[in-house]
């Protein structure tokens, strides 16, 4: 005892001069020269004899003490224990915390709390209590489900733990275009998934076994962008060729061709908005023009000429993004001319309501949230608004990118880039949240109301474009990128649930170009730079076992024959593509699969073998169905 009293007494000496060093440092030099004459240790001679020295003296045999030495320590104290004992609220630097907080904290004081099944069924204001931040581990689900038999409600926090979507897992990827695959989408009762394609070809999916239904062929571009209508029966497709192909999704029919653009096609959207039978398609083009495209219900057909905003205010501007509200009545676009520009489709034509001109830079990106009139808009000046309309005026609340996290939270991303932009933005289901990524490759989680920053989630190596918030978990966000990574993110505590890298075999990682969640966010699915279909779920993958990897149509490539308003025929049959007979299943160099894959194949499933035996054969100079040519490897039919 008498030895560890004079440690600590030899520590209180080193402690009392830290202090006068400090306060020397500041405003409060006379109080040092008070405190450090009666504290100075004496020194001691050879003869073991004590001698009183000066605080001068002390400070010149520690000159490798600078005066902020005990800020210093005080600094990294709560980075170094938060290694060990994480705070309850992460990024708040303080010496003067209690609990979770207290730098004094210890892992024997921090015991998980468990309640007893009876706990759950309480009631606080007639709803199931929330859990305990020190509460270990997901609850007993027998426990939640008793106390819902009981009470009649629960919480879905507590059937659903975020932990569960660790075990969302790749069910398959498929090769099944021979270029870049930049859009995806899911058809509104998630069964059937859609891919465009640099390739100029549109593919539908089956979701639950990743079948090949069909190929939709027209267009003569790249694909940019795809929709389909609330009633799930119309595919729009937009396109570099300037122009809009519609299909029915029955019979996969063209229903019509839109050409009001004289440059590419920027986004298309169906608006949700009802009038009747009235319904209506919009485009934006890099021509800087929107398009209103009014179409009947009924009969699904659409009127030649469209209602039409040339937005174009200097030369070289484009519309970039566009986005309706919950309702249709607003759609917001955005554009390299820095300006927002809000439609209002109530009355009897679609007319401009508002410009903002609030960014300094290109708006890339605009969104309305799922429930209201607020939307958010993200630029290349580095800022995000938060748009509500107020008083007759569109008011923002701005998001500024350079806003770090307090504390020790910082991301070690945050000073790669000088000039921050905004690359992307997406609210969480229930719009409690907006989250942004950013170009020095943060995602940051920002609360919708006051603009506060919540979190700065760092994991992607390269830009992020893709932010898609679950269909009804509001704690989950999807994000992908670049870099071929594919994050599952808890934006309520900031944290990474699970992540996928796209490593494709002898070809490094391929980038991730687009995800959509599943309408029952039971599967998500991606496509990536080498033309691959990702499919992930819940669940086994018996199902996905059963088709090759690679699977692709033998008419898909073929050249086609197109009439003065752009209608197509396959140029070898003469015929629609939709009304050709079944086509057989290929690889990516051509070669037939073995018929038990054929009869995967809509329209096969009950021919004889004899049948799915492809009686096909080389054209001469065509050896290739790998090559990217419309001409080269095309495998006709004798």
């Amino acid at each position: 005892m008498e030895l560890l009293g004079k440690e600590r007494m030899g520590i209180t000496h080193h402690l009392y001069y830290l202090i006068a060093r400090f306060l020397q440092s500041g405003p409060c030099k006379k109080s040092a020269q008070v405190s450090a004459e009666p504290l100075i240790p004496r020194r001691l001679d050879w003869q073991g004899k004590e001698h009183r020295r000066s605080f001068e003296d002390l400070v010149a045999v520690n000159a490798h003490i600078p005066p902020d030495y005990l800020l210093r320590i005080c600094e990294r104290l709560g980075p170094l224990l938060d290694k060990e004992i994480p705070q309850s609220v992460l990024g708040v630097q303080t010496l003067l915390g209690v609990g979770r907080q207290s730098l004094l904290r210890a892992a024997k004081d921090f015991r998980h709390t468990l309640w007893k099944g009876s706990a759950f069924a309480a009631l606080h204001r007639g709803r199931p209590p929330e859990l305990p931040v020190n509460y270990g581990k997901p609850p007993n689900v027998v426990h939640i489900l008793s106390a819902r038999q009981l009470t009649g409600c629960g919480r879905f926090s507590h059937l659903f733990p975020t932990s569960t979507y660790q075990h969302m897992k790749m069910h398959k990827r498929i090769l099944g275009h021979l270029s870049s695959v930049y859009c995806i989408a899911f058809d509104r009762s998630g069964r059937r998934i859609f891919t465009g394609s640099d390739d100029c070809l549109v593919k539908i999916w089956a979701t639950d076994d990743g079948r090949l239904l069909s190929t939709l062929r027209g267009h003569s571009a790249e694909i940019s962008d795809m929709a389909v209508n609330y009633e799930n029966t119309l595919l729009a497709a937009g396109s570099c060729d300037k122009v809009v192909r519609v299909w029915c999704l029955r019979t996969c029919a063209p229903l019509a061709v839109l050409q009001g653009h004289s440059a590419s096609i920027t986004s298309i959207q169906f608006s949700p908005a009802r009038k009747g039978t009235t319904r209506y398609l919009t485009s934006t083009g890099a021509d800087g023009t929107i398009c209103f495209w009014q179409w009947h219900a009924n009969t699904m057909k659409f009127k030649d000429r469209p209602v039409k905003f040339a937005e174009r205010s200097r030369p070289g501007v484009q519309i970039s993004c566009s986005s309706f509200s919950s309702g249709g009545m607003f759609i917001a676009t955005g554009s390299t001319d820095h300006v927002i520009r809000i439609y209002y489709l109530g009355s009897e034509s679609p007319e401009k309501m508002a410009e903002l001109e609030s960014h300094t830079d290109k708006v890339v990106a605009v969104q309305f949230c799922n429930n209201g009139d607020r939307f958010v808009s993200g630029s290349r000046d580095g800022t995000a608004r938060i748009w509500h309309y107020h008083q007759h005026e569109w008011k923002s609340l701005v998001l500024d990118m350079a806003t770090k996290m307090t504390g020790n939270n910082v991301a070690s991303g945050e000073d790669k880039v000088t000039k921050l932009k905004v690359t992307m933005v997406a609210w969480d289901r229930y719009d409690a949240t907006v989250i942004t990524a950013v170009n020095n490759f943060l995602l940051k989680v920002w609360n919708s109301s006051t603009g506060q920053l919540l979190h700065s989630l760092s994991g992607h190596d390269d830009e992020v474009f893709v932010l898609e918030a679950h269909p009804f978990d509001q704690r989950i966000v999807l994000s992908a990128g670049h870099d071929g990574n594919i994050f599952v993110w808890d934006i309520d505590k900031g944290t990474k649930i699970r992540n996928y890298f796209n490593m494709i075999e002898g070809q490094g990682h391929g980038a991730v170009f687009d995800c959509k969640f599943s309408p029952d966010g039971q599967h998500f699915a991606c496509t990536d730079s080498h033309g691959h279909l990702l499919l992930f779920g819940f669940g086994c993958n018996k199902y996905y076992e059963k088709i090759p990897d690679q699977m692709f149509f033998h008419t898909d490539y073929r050249p086609l024959i197109r009439d003065a308003n752009n209608y197509v025929l396959d140029e070898q049959t003469q015929q629609a593509p939709h009304l050709m007979p079944p086509p057989f299943l290929v690889d990516v160099d051509g070669n037939p699969h073995p018929t038990r894959f054929q009869r995967l194949v809509p329209g096969r499933e009950n021919c004889k073998d004899e049948q799915l035996i492809p009686q096909l054969g080389y054209v001469a100079n065509e050896t290739r169905f790998s090559s990217f040519s419309h001409r080269s490897g095309l495998l006709r039919s004798l």
